[in-house]
């Protein structure tokens, strides 16, 4: 079997007495959309930062494209690309400029650098703007330009990190059309988001909370794994339903999904006459009332929660 494209083991970073990744351990295949999942302060960040070589690790180990986290850091940022939530472009630079600059970076050079050109400028759309600042370029162009940027030198694994933040649906999901070519093609992809949609894009999710690996495993089998019984809930007034249930007897959680509730319940049968019952009492009318399987939003809400919630701010 060939080698992961990652692979990391007891992965630990300190920051003085704050342990911001702690004893994280896992692999990624070649080829496979890998997500990273966590509310802020999980520990994201800081782990891509350390598996890219931005930062090296406090403690424990692993490779990326083949080379070692520790010792060989300047080999990954050759064999990688990165992009950020910023895009990483140069405003001031036309298009055409900010391809250039990032083909010196790479060593994209001679006929290949004119090869590769001419597929950026054609994936982002941008034939016939390659002389337009890249700053006047609206967020979807911007995005697929960056993401252009990020692949000239043809990496064997791509880093995003939260690449759609503030992109339109529409753009967001032309993205990951581009990002599922590029795996098809054989590249690696590890992203992190904190959109649920784009998590269920994965072939695979780490979920993490603070600083800890809690769960590790495809979109639908982290749904599968949930026993929690969970309801809709359909009632006039949504907020006033969610007031009467959050922390009630027999309701383990409660929130808005959409203009319903999804309740979690210490059991279905008793769950069920808990809700109707709570809402009767508060003199909150019930529309309907369903027992549903949990959206990966549910199953996320509740993994952090039996972690020890979000990091407060």
């Amino acid at each position: 079997m060939s080698e992961p494209a990652v692979e990391v083991r007891e992965l630990t970073r300190r920051f003085g007495d704050f342990i911001a990744v702690d004893r994280v351990s896992f692999a990624v295949a070649r080829g496979e959309i890998f997500g990273f999942l966590g509310p802020n302060g999980a520990g994201k960040t800081t782990t891509i930062k350390m598996l890219t070589g931005l930062l090296a690790p406090s403690g424990g180990e692993g490779r990326v494209a083949g080379h070692d986290i520790v010792g060989e850091r300047p080999a990954i940022r050759q064999s990688i690309g990165y992009m950020s939530q910023l895009f990483s472009l140069y405003a001031d630079l036309t298009v055409a400029e900010n391809i250039a600059f990032f083909a010196g970076l790479y060593g994209v050079s001679g006929e290949r650098f004119a090869t590769r050109r001419a597929w950026v400028l054609a994936m982002a759309g941008l034939e016939g703007a390659a002389d337009r600042p890249a700053g006047e370029l609206s967020l979807g162009w911007k995005q697929r330009l960056a993401l252009g940027c990020a692949v000239l030198h043809e990496p064997p694994i791509l880093f995003l990190d939260e690449p759609t933040s503030g992109v339109d649906p529409i753009a967001r999901r032309r993205f990951w059309d581009l990002i599922y070519g590029l795996a098809d093609g054989g590249t690696t992809v590890f992203v992190t988001t904190h959109y649920m949609e784009e998590a269920e894009y994965c072939h695979r999710l780490a979920l993490m909370n603070r600083g800890r690996l809690i769960a590790l495993d495809s979109p639908a089998r982290l749904c599968a794994a949930s026993a929690e019984p969970l309801f809709a809930v359909t009632a006039d007034d949504p907020l006033a339903a969610l007031a009467a249930l959050d922390g009630a007897p027999g309701i383990v959680r409660a929130g808005l999904f959409g203009r319903d509730l999804h309740v979690t319940t210490a059991g279905t049968a008793a769950g069920r006459d808990a809700i109707a019952r709570r809402l009767a009492e508060t003199g909150v009318p019930l529309r309907a009332l369903a027992a549903i399987d949990p959206s990966l939003e549910d199953v996320f809400i509740a993994r952090v929660e039996a972690a020890g919630g979000a990091v407060a701010g």
